[in-house]
């Protein structure tokens, strides 16, 4: 993964009602589409995979 781009997933609706997420280097970071300003939440690396193998 590029480490510290926002991306959005391919699932996202077209209008918007998504959030974004960025990989760093021991975690994650997710914030909403709609409000790029508005603060993202960041998310042990661990943590993040774990969720993601959830899925």
């Amino acid at each position: 993964m590029n480490e510290g781009v926002w991306r959005t997933s391919s699932y996202s609706g077209q209008q918007g009602e998504c959030v974004e997420v960025r990989t760093l280097s021991e975690e994650a970071g997710v914030r909403d589409s709609k409000d790029r300003e508005g603060g993202s939440l960041l998310i042990a690396g661990e943590a993040w995979r774990a969720f993601l193998e959830r899925l």
